[in-house]
């Protein structure tokens, strides 16, 4: 296993190796080779090197095996394939995906756990550890066509879902998260979890939730049912700024229509009106109707929104 230090800020990230433990401690207990979905070996390794999960950064430690296979099927690792995981914890997925993959790139913000993942991935030799922080390292060092894993943190899984998406570099995403943002990534119109956030992944591809998760799963339990998801993307998508614009107009309000999202933001009513028309849409339209198609056509015949960015919902 190789292991970096990188500073993320802008993309410039500087790289100092270090070197895998030579010697374990004398006992018989091999982190190598010790079952990382073992409730007791993950608190054995916890205490070795006096760590505890820490809540502020949403740590929850996967020990159900069934859960992941799942994920690397999700991804659909194959034995050519170069895989980019964050969050890897104690390793136990990074481990999965290393025997499945060519190639492993794992980043991990928490540096408490390097000393940890150098032991638990010491035979590991494929996969390289990243000290950096997901939301701001740069994901355009992928090769085209790599493959993304992992079991997010929920505080942050929408921020990277989006920005793995919109890198352009991925062509399937193998994700464990929160239920309520599987489910969101694969709504349809109608459907109540259906949101910006579902259209900006139809504008990239698909998704589809494989699995739901009991937090029994994990150590320790979290609140709340968590979800296996696969995503197909469309490397050759070009962003479509002008529509998603629209999109997020469309849903700053939930409960209100189309229109009057768009004369809130500045539209005049008429010429809202006229365009609805034009696309025999309901003047009683809400965004949860209209799927990506409608939304494009729609900002075809309304003139560019000035929307800032903002996460998806």
């Amino acid at each position: 296993m190789k292991v970096s230090r990188r500073a993320a800020s802008h993309g410039a990230e500087a790289e100092v190796g270090r070197s895998v433990q030579g010697a374990l401690d004398g006992l018989a207990f091999d982190p190598a080779s010790a079952p990382l979905t073992s409730p007791s070996v993950v608190a054995r390794l916890l205490d070795r090197h006096g760590l505890r999960a820490e809540k502020r950064l949403s740590q929850h430690y996967l020990t159900d095996p069934r859960v992941v296979d799942a994920v690397v099927s999700a991804a659909g690792v194959g034995s050519e394939d170069e895989v980019w995981e964050v969050g890897p914890g104690l390793g136990v997925l990074t481990r999965a995906l290393s025997s499945a993959a060519k190639r492993v790139v794992s980043i991990e913000l928490d540096a408490r756990l390097f000393p940890l993942l150098e032991e638990t991935l010491a035979r590991a030799s494929n996969v390289e550890l990243v000290a950096g922080d997901a939301l701001r390292i740069d994901l355009s060092r992928a090769s085209k066509g790599s493959v993304f894993a992992a079991n997010l943190p929920y505080g942050v899984g929408t921020a990277v879902v989006v920005r793995a998406l919109m890198c352009g570099r991925f062509a399937r995403l193998g994700l464990l998260l929160q239920r309520e943002v599987a489910e969101r990534l694969a709504a349809g119109p109608g459907d109540p979890a259906y949101g910006s956030l579902s259209l900006l992944v139809a504008h990239h591809g698909r998704a589809r939730v494989e699995r739901l998760v009991a937090p029994s799963a994990f150590m320790p339990a979290p609140a709340v049912t968590s979800a296996v998801v696969r995503l197909e993307l469309d490397l050759d998508m070009e962003p479509d700024p002008r529509t998603f614009a629209l999109v997020r107009t469309a849903f700053r309000h939930r409960r209100k229509t189309l229109l009057s999202n768009l004369r809130l933001a500045g539209v005049p009513a008429r010429t809202g009106r006229e365009a609805l028309e034009r696309l025999d849409m309901d003047p009683r339209v809400r965004a949860e109707e209209l799927d990506l198609a409608s939304f494009r056509a729609l900002a075809d015949v309304l003139p560019a929104l000035d929307v800032p960015d903002g996460a998806p919902e």
